[in-house]
């Protein structure tokens, strides 16, 4: 997975500033909020509790994104993102275990992650969650037949002849149909970027 994934839009980030601006906030909700959960639930918090903590960073973001500038010591608005999670993930579990405030193993095990870990995920999880929103858009656009053909050849990573085989189709058309569905998820995904 490559590391130098484009910056949140610069347009969104500049409508969250006007927090009126439900157009923006939902666009952002759709993106985040399945990326700081998936977070949550990776540091081993339980459902609910993953759904509040992802709750209480979009609100932090809400109160604070007006005062929010990049710069050379924290970088991109994915960075900023993921310091807000993982804080929010340490304090969530410091009141759920008291104990793990002194040290316990969770806590110690987040703090002494590199930063650069938690970017490299939650920009991990922010591609994941593109990708999810353009897939099923894209999905809707195609016969199941060509879905099927890219899904299983590309995502899967099933051999293409053995996917042609079970669709009844020939090789030529499975690698043009997975070539229509790839294009159309890249323009999809360069429109909600």
């Amino acid at each position: 997975m490559p590391h130098d994934f484009p910056d949140t839009r610069a347009s969104l980030l500049v409508n969250l500033r006007d927090p009126a601006n439900e157009q923006a906030w939902s666009a952002f909700t759709k993106l985040y909020r399945p990326v700081i959960y998936r977070m949550a639930r990776r540091r081993g918090l339980q459902e609910a509790d993953a759904q509040d903590l992802a709750q209480r960073v979009l609100i932090s973001v809400a109160k604070t994104i007006s005062e929010w500038e990049p710069d050379r010591q924290y970088g991109r608005f994915r960075n900023w993102l993921s310091r807000v999670t993982r804080n929010a993930i340490i304090d969530t579990f410091r009141s759920i275990k008291p104990d793990v405030a002194a040290g316990g193993s969770v806590v110690t095990r987040i703090l002494n992650q590199s930063p650069a870990a938690h970017q490299t995920e939650i920009e991990y999880e922010y591609e994941r969650s593109v990708f999810r929103q353009a897939a099923r858009v894209v999905r809707r656009e195609f016969k199941e037949p060509t879905w099927i053909a890219f899904w299983e050849t590309t995502v899967e990573n099933r051999p293409i002849v053995e996917v042609a085989t079970e669709l009844n189709q020939s090789v030529g058309s499975l690698y043009t149909a997975r070539s229509r569905v790839m294009k159309r998820l890249r323009e999809v995904v360069d429109d909600i970027k």
